[in-house]
C-alpha cells in the first residue's frame, strides 16, 4: 500500500470548499494560502458543529485582538525587545522603581526596545527610562488599575487585550528576554509562564532574570524553594536553573540579556537537526570540545558547523550566518540552554550583533 500523504482539513462540503478556493485563489504563498484555508475551514465547522454564542464570542474576540497586535508589531519585528514584569502599584519612592526605570534606559541604548503591562509603577517606570519611541504596551482591560500609563497611552504601539491568554503569548511572542521586578499574582503568572515554555521548549531558549535591588530580599526566597522543594525535591532538574538568573542591579540584569546574545543568534529546527546560528563561527577546536561536553543532549551523530540549509532559504536575511548543526534529543531544554551560555562564554561577542528577522520571529510563535 502507498504511503498516504497529509490529511486535507476541508468543510466535507464540497460547494463550500470550492467557494473557499476561489477566495483564497489570489494568495500566491502556498503555505500562507494552505493556513489561510484552514483557518476558514474551522469558522465553517464552528458554525456546522452549532458552536454556542459564547465560544464564538471568545474565539472572535481572541482573533481580532491578535491579527491587531501583529500588524502593530510587524514593523518593529527586526529590533530585539525585552519584556518586563512588575507591580502597578509601586509608587516611585520604592527601590524597584528607579531599578526598573534604568533597566529600560540601558536597553534602550542598548537599541532594544521594552514591551510591558503599559499600566502605572514598574510598568510605568520601564516605559519612562527606555522612552515612548523604544516602548510597547500590551494594556489588560480591567475593572482596575490598569490605564495606561501616560509614556504609553494614545501611541500607536499600545493594544488593548480583553484576554490574559492572548496578552501572555504576545509577551512571549514578540520579545527575546524576560526581566521581573517585584510583583504580586500577575508577575509570578508572566514569570512562571516564561520559565515553563523555556522548560518545555515551547518557546526558544531566552535570558529571565529576576531584578532585585541591591540588597533586596524579594525574590530570594522563591529562588531558594525551587532549590529546596522542586530541584532537590526531583520535580525540576539542575541543569533547568540555568534557565533564570537573579540579579541586584539594572546593569547586571541589562548585561545577562546583551551576554545571552553575544554569539548565539537564534534556533530553528530542520528536520530532525537543531540549527543554532552564530554572530560569527567558532574554532574547530571549541566545536569538538562542545560535542564532548554535551553529548548528553545528542543523539548518536556529531555536532557539525556549516553554513544555512537549504530549508532555511525563506529567511534570506539570515543567510550569511554559521551554524551549528546538532541533532538535538529535544528532552533537556535546560541543557541547551547551558549549551548556548557556554558558546557566548568561549567565544569573543561580536561588535555588529545581527537583529531577528519578522521570519524567525513567526518560527518561535509556531511552537507556542
Amino acid at each position: 500500500m502507498p504511503p498516504r500523504g497529509p490529511r486535507t482539513y476541508t468543510t466535507h462540503n464540497a460547494e463550500a470548499d470550492a467557494k473557499i478556493a476561489e477566495l483564497l485563489r489570489s494568495v500566491t504563498d502556498t503555505t500562507d494560502r494552505r493556513l489561510l484555508t484552514e483557518m476558514m475551514v474551522s469558522v465553517y465547522r464552528l458554525g456546522d458543529d452549532r458552536s454556542s454564542t459564547g465560544d464564538l464570542k471568545i474565539l472572535n474576540a481572541a482573533l481580532k485582538e491578535l491579527r491587531y497586535a501583529f500588524k502593530v508589531f510587524r514593523p518593529y519585528r527586526a529590533r530585539r525587545k525585552v519584556a518586563m514584569f512588575g507591580s502597578a502599584r509601586l509608587l516611585s519612592k520604592h527601590p524597584a522603581y528607579p531599578l526598573a526605570k534604568e533597566f529600560g534606559r540601558l536597553m534602550a541604548k542598548a537599541g532594544w526596545m521594552v514591551i510591558t503591562g503599559a499600566a502605572s509603577g514598574i510598568m510605568k517606570a520601564g516605559h519612562e527610562g527606555a522612552g515612548r519611541e523604544a516602548s510597547f504596551g500590551l494594556n489588560i482591560r480591567l475593572p482596575f488599575e490598569q490605564a495606561a500609563n501616560p509614556v504609553i497611552a494614545e501611541d500607536t504601539k499600545l493594544v488593548n487585550c480583553k484576554y490574559f491568554f492572548t496578552r501572555k503569548l504576545l509577551f512571549i511572542k514578540e520579545s527575546h528576554a524576560t526581566a521581573l521586578f517585584a510583583g504580586g499574582f500577575g508577575t509570578l503568572d508572566e514569570g512562571f509562564e516564561s520559565i515553563t515554555l523555556a522548560q518545555t521548549g515551547k518557546s526558544d531558549p531566552r535570558p529571565i532574570v529576576f531584578v532585585d535591588a541591591p540588597g533586596g530580599h524579594f525574590w530570594k526566597p522563591l529562588l531558594r524553594f525551587f532549590d529546596r522543594q522542586l530541584i532537590e525535591g526531583g520535580m525540576v532538574s539542575e541543569s533547568e536553573r540555568s534557565i533564570y538568573d537573579l540579579v541586584y542591579s539594572a546593569e547586571d540584569a541589562a548585561q545577562k540579556i546583551l551576554q545571552f546574545y553575544a554569539v548565539y543568534h537564534s534556533l530553528r529546527y530542520v528536520g530532525d537537526h537543531l540549527v543554532l546560528r552564530l554572530q560569527r563561527p567558532l574554532p574547530q577546536r571549541t566545536v569538538l570540545g562542545l560535542a564532548r561536553e554535551f553529548r548528553d543532549l545528542l543523539r548518536p551523530k556529531p555536532i557539525r558547523q556549516g553554513p544555512a540549509l537549504a530549508e532555511e532559504a525563506d529567511e534570506p536575511q539570515l543567510a550569511h550566518l554559521p551554524r551549528l548543526i546538532l541533532p538535538f534529543n529535544r528532552t533537556n531544554y535546560g541543557r541547551l540552554t547551558q549549551l548556548i551560555r557556554r558558546i557566548n562564554a568561549l567565544a569573543p561577542p561580536s561588535t555588529r550583533p545581527t537583529p531577528p528577522t519578522d521570519s524567525s520571529v513567526l518560527k518561535t510563535a509556531s511552537k507556542i
